[in-house]
């Protein structure tokens, strides 16, 4: 089902009734594609619905004025890349599919009547929202005070925690098909400077990174270098 990755992620923070997960399932639209490089939703939009990344990766970014471009979030299959478009209503940033996706739109008006009715699920969904301004704000100290080596090194750690809770990492391997340049515009260097930052972790026997497969051989010392502590991402059972 395509609803799994999303209710695996919830239920490691609180419980989720069946009827809860029915509930959420029947708020969410058909399957759609969107193709790799395409925007699910433009900077400026009023979008009348919020979107479920159920395959693929996706961006959130900041388009600069000179036309560079900020990543500020990557999503993963599971999240929720625009629910806070529900009650932001226009959208001071896009989101960009980075690989070819499958997505699922959930309207505002749905998405409205669910909160009304379903409060647990709708702290829950909060609680979702919460913990991205939360990344937005390792990331933010990342920029600003880990050096570049710690900043790549977090950004590992914490893509691997992620993707280990909906399934889609094991034994610290995860595939990661993003490219250089792509990596450049989430950590705010150039395309040369992130590959030798890969260099010296493999120099370091910290990971292998073989095309789109990233093995972290060394998770201490990873986690180490990058003072990466996973208490941000909420991965603990708590009521909510």
């Amino acid at each position: 089902m395509e609803l799994d990755r999303l209710v695996e992620k919830l239920r490691r923070r609180d419980g989720l009734s069946r009827e809860e997960e029915a509930a959420l399932c029947a708020v969410l639209g058909a399957v759609q594609t969107v193709p790799a490089g395409s925007d699910i939703v433009r900077e400026g939009d009023r979008p009348l619905q919020s979107t479920l990344l159920v395959e693929g990766f996706a961006a959130r970014y900041v388009t600069l004025g000179d036309g560079g471009r900020q990543i500020t979030q990557l999503n993963i299959s599971g999240d929720f890349i625009d629910l806070h478009s529900f009650v932001m209503k226009e959208m001071d940033h896009g989101v960009l599919a980075l690989t070819d996706c499958i997505v699922q739109p959930a309207p505002h008006t749905a998405l409205r009547r669910l909160t009304e009715s379903h409060p647990h699920l709708s702290r829950l969904l909060w609680l979702d929202t919460v913990i991205d301004a939360a990344i937005h704000r390792q990331w933010i100290a990342s920029m600003g005070r880990r050096t570049a080596l710690a900043h790549m090194a977090h950004l590992l750690c914490e893509l691997c925690t992620r993707m280990e809770v909906i399934g889609a990492a094991s034994g610290k391997a995860f595939d990661l098909p993003l490219s250089q340049a792509v990596l450049a515009d989430v950590l705010g260097l150039s395309t040369v400077h992130v590959n030798r930052l890969i260099a010296e972790l493999r120099s370091r026997q910290m990971l292998t990174w073989t095309q789109s497969r990233v093995v972290i051989l060394d998770w201490d010392g990873l986690a180490g270098l990058a003072e990466f502590d996973a208490t941000y991402l909420r991965l603990q059972a708590e009521p909510v």
